[in-house]
């Protein structure tokens, strides 16, 4: 793999946030990006109104990662639209915070479904339908390790994710892809500002060396290096970017 011409990525909860800044990106790249949302149809078609814009190449697809066909449907999108695929971030993520007491089963539930068991699904189908020389970006967290009160089942998932990715790694390299994770720290989106006071924000802040929020776009940037053409003896691997604060 030399370059991006005609290559092909599918970026699941592509809509918002993290996911959104990765197509783009991707696209900037010169990557026809495949687009996946859950509920935010419009959301996502203006992800696409943006790459079009800047002359890149993108479809919405709504699938349920959660779903058992949610990653077949996503990978038979790319076939028709783009003739194939070269790339699969499994970003599609969830998070409930809760003591462990506390949290309901349908809560646990829910993280297990999309963020562990879609990711399995997302390898799988990858590992069977990406090209030679494909890539796997699956997404892990900053607070595996970190064993913080309330993140207990969501950093299980994460952690169950990194053990996937270093098997995957081994799996499939041989065919020349690469499986790698992303454990982002905090990045300032919907889903991290969401119930935060500022005080507690400021908080997390200055457990930052950084002194700073991650932006979507300083992840896209990983990603972007980890699915490119100069990562390909990289495998196997969790890069944990979060500014120095673990």
């Amino acid at each position: 793999m030399t370059d991006n011409t005609n290559r092909v990525a599918i970026v699941t909860g592509a809509s918002k946030g993290i996911g959104a800044a990765i197509a783009k990106r991707l696209a900037a790249d010169g990557v026809a990006v495949i687009v996946n949302y859950a509920s935010s149809a419009g959301a996502a078609d203006d992800v696409v109104s943006a790459i079009e814009a800047a002359g890149g190449r993108a479809r919405a697809v709504k699938a349920d990662i959660g779903s058992k066909d949610g990653l077949t449907t996503l990978f038979d999108a790319a076939d028709d639209a783009f003739g194939g695929a070269d790339i699969l971030v499994n970003n599609a993520g969830v998070m409930t915070l809760s003591p462990l007491v506390d949290m309901t089963d349908e809560d646990f539930e829910a993280m297990v479904n999309i963020n562990l068991t879609g990711t399995f699904r997302g390898i799988r189908e990858g590992g069977k339908r990406l090209r030679d020389g494909g890539r796997i970006v699956n997404f892990s967290s900053s607070v595996v390790g970190m064993y913080q009160p309330a993140y207990g089942a969501y950093a299980a998932t994460k952690s169950a994710v990194e053990a996937m990715t270093h098997v995957a790694a081994k799996e499939l390299g041989r065919r020349g892809i690469t499986v790698n994770a992303v454990a982002p720290g905090p990045v300032e989106t919907e889903l991290f500002m969401t119930g935060k006071s500022e005080e507690l924000v400021q908080t997390i802040v200055k457990m930052i060396p950084m002194g700073r929020l991650g932006q979507p776009d300083d992840i896209a940037a990983v990603v972007s290096f980890i699915a490119g053409p100069d990562s390909g003896w990289v495998n196997g691997q969790v890069i944990r970017a979060n500014g120095g604060a673990i």
